[in-house]
């Protein structure tokens, strides 16, 4: 196995990277809340960590994943205020919850697809874990670590010492800057719910019993209940964006160290956000591109996965039309060059330059890196652009060469005017095939035909 380097946030730096068992590499991904159509920004997250699951097969190691989809419990203010994200989706569309979550899930499934993600081994749906759910507050109230408040089951953050050391949060600060609304039934700010009880009269459709009363499992809840029945505890990699590190995910480690005296995740991986047009995404400035509306503007999911991979994980992003369209020309050009590959038959060894790709993805994967060695790859056969399709999962290939049984009729006849000096049929038939997005060039090797875009 080759060394793969990633960045850590648990012990905040770049580290080797040793799974428990490279045959079965277990890799938790935090998945979407199913109340609305997914933008770019959360995609982002999702082109980063299908390049993260590419990299360790390229490496030889068999990843094992799960992919959560949060259908409950998501309250607006991603803590225990607020309503259900999914109640919130139901109430603005009319649709039952049930049916806003198979809606918004199906959307994402589609877009993933669209942007040739590798599919997890297993997708989690919150709602089918109820009752381990249940049975993991059952665990969190023998081991002490709750109490009860009117609304609902809570975790005393106090009865674990390490609660803050994962993202290093000062905690009497945090009490300090307590707003005045905050709980005083909560006996901590930094307390959270495991389990919240339906109030008379409020509406909530999704609703299960527990302890003699209706209500629905805590949002931080479903994936450590998840990782512990799909995966066990420790895995080896958990994903998510900066955003969790303060709640959600500190939520989730406490929960699996009192429930099980377990490590929850040996390695820690982070995307930065994404902005768009300069702006944080937000519905009001109209910057929340969705795939669909990149489709519309005429680019392939492709031209914004490329665009995703051309930067780190790590660095803060903004997204605009103008880099992607870099990034749509970026990839034509390597589209055009598989077409070379299709018709020149070249055979140049390109063992070092996929070598030298393979290092720079297991440098914490950078892959604007791998992107600089491919530009100047000349002339590499189509196995090798087969291999950089494996790895990044661009369709290139699949995209090339997309020339029809009558375009290459063109193509012939040109060529065969062309050495008759028959010119002016030779550029009528150019022009032909330019209005078929196909361009002909004439080189030193002979005619050779590429997309236009």
């Amino acid at each position: 196995m080759n060394k793969i380097k990633l960045y850590n946030t648990l012990t905040r730096k770049v580290e080797e990277f040793r799974p428990q068992d490279p045959n079965k590499v277990k890799i938790y991904t935090c998945g979407p809340t199913v109340y609305s159509t997914p933008h770019i920004g959360n995609f982002a997250a999702y082109i980063y960590w299908d390049l993260l699951i590419r990299t360790l097969k390229l490496n030889g190691y068999t990843p094992y994943r799960v992919l959560n989809l949060t259908d409950v419990g998501h309250l607006t203010s991603d803590g225990d205020e607020g309503e259900d994200k999914l109640e919130k989706g139901a109430r603005q569309s009319g649709k039952t919850v049930w049916e806003v979550a198979e809606y918004y899930t199906n959307l994402f499934v589609q877009d993933y697809k669209a942007l040739n993600l590798t599919p997890p081994d297993v997708t989690a749906k919150a709602t089918d874990y109820i009752e381990e759910d249940k049975a993991l507050v059952n665990k969190l109230i023998e081991n002490g670590y709750t109490y009860e408040t009117s609304d609902g089951i809570y975790f005393d953050t106090s009865k674990l010492p390490t609660y803050a050391d994962f993202a290093r949060l000062d905690l009497d600060q945090l009490q300090a800057g307590a707003r005045v609304e905050f709980s005083s039934e909560k006996r901590n700010i930094s307390d959270f719910a495991v389990w919240k009880f339906i109030q008379p009269g409020e509406k909530h459709a999704m609703r299960w019993d527990y302890l003699n009363r209706p209500g629905y499992p805590g949002w931080h809840l479903e994936c450590s209940t998840i990782i512990h029945t799909e995966l066990g505890e420790p895995i080896d990699i958990h994903t998510g964006g900066i955003d969790h590190i303060p709640v959600h995910h500190t939520n989730e480690i406490a929960q699996t160290l009192a429930a099980f005296d377990k490590q929850l995740s040996r390695y820690w991986l982070h995307c930065n956000h994404l902005t768009s047009d300069g702006e944080k995404i937000s519905k009001s400035l109209g910057n929340g591109y969705t795939i669909q509306d990149l489709v519309d503007k005429g680019y392939s999911p492709m031209d914004f996965k490329m665009w995703v991979l051309q930067g780190n994980y790590q660095s803060e992003r903004n997204f605009t039309l103008q880099d992607l369209d870099a990034a749509r020309s970026r990839r034509l050009s390597w589209r055009n060059q598989v077409a070379r590959a299709y018709q020149k038959h070249d055979s140049i060894d390109s063992a070092e330059v996929l070598a030298n790709i393979k290092a720079a993805l297991n440098d914490n994967l950078n892959s604007s890196q791998a992107f600089a060695i491919i530009d100047q790859a000349e002339k590499c056969s189509l196995d090798f652009w087969k291999q950089v399709d494996e790895v990044f999962g661009l369709n290139l290939i699949q995209d090339s060469p997309n020339i029809t049984a009558e375009q290459i009729s063109l193509l012939e006849e040109r060529a065969q005017a062309r050495a008759a000096k028959d010119f002016a049929r030779s550029d009528e038939l150019r022009d032909q095939l330019i209005m078929q997005n196909i361009k002909v060039l004439d080189t030193p090797e002979g005619q050779v035909w590429q997309y236009a875009k």
